[in-house]
């Protein structure tokens, strides 16, 4: 389960409001990635909260609200399916991150990636890999993050239901890119990673 162990060693360096930063939807062939920025109270006792994929969509669901009502600070943010094609996706996943952490009501200090990528951030940061596992704040983040992405794929499901977003979420599974065979991208999907469609 994940502790405040990290972010407490970096209260005792001078560090005040320490984030924790995760990411949703950096593989899947459509939609936006999201991304999420969440400042604790250290000590705060979240019942349940731990890497959002080791949860139900009904425990992310009931954790995503009793995270927004105790977080000091907490920001969501978004790269569009334009920036990932323009930029590639870890570089949009980056952009996501920052717009994230400069969102926060209460400016963070310092922020705990989610990864192994640490660079081109507005403030000191360490990548923790694994990090939804091991730091309470990034657990938190990946919650905010991967509960907006599935909403925003319920809402795809509505505008465009031939492709069946509320099942696969946008993952490429084999029903998902027969749909696309079928009846072609829509302008949801990351035409960057569309590249099985050149083969036979």
């Amino acid at each position: 389960m994940p502790t405040f162990d990290i972010e407490e060693a970096l209260t005792q360096e001078g560090y005040a409001h320490i984030c924790g930063v995760d990411e949703a939807g950096r593989g899947p062939l459509s939609g936006p990635v999201v991304a999420a920025a969440c400042i604790l109270p250290l000590g705060c006792v979240i019942e349940g909260l731990d890497n959002s994929k080791k949860l139900t969509p009904k425990k992310r669901d009931a954790l995503f609200e009793v995270i927004k009502a105790n977080a000091l600070s907490y920001s969501i943010a978004s790269a569009s399916v334009e920036e990932i094609d323009e930029m590639n996706i870890l570089n949009a996943t980056l952009l996501a991150m920052r717009r994230a952490i400069t969102g926060l009501s209460v400016p963070a200090d310092f922020a705990l990636i989610d990864g192994n990528i640490d660079r081109d951030f507005p403030l000191p940061a360490k990548a923790v890999i694994k990090g939804d596992s091991l730091s309470t704040s990034i657990a938190a983040a990946s919650i905010l993050a991967k509960v907006t992405r599935d909403r925003l794929c319920m809402e795809d499901d509505k505008a465009y239901p031939q492709y069946e977003f509320a099942k696969h979420k946008g993952y490429g599974t084999a029903r998902h890119m027969a749909l696309i065979r079928e009846y072609g991208p829509s302008p949801l999907h990351r035409k960057s990673f569309l590249g099985f469609l050149d083969k036979k």
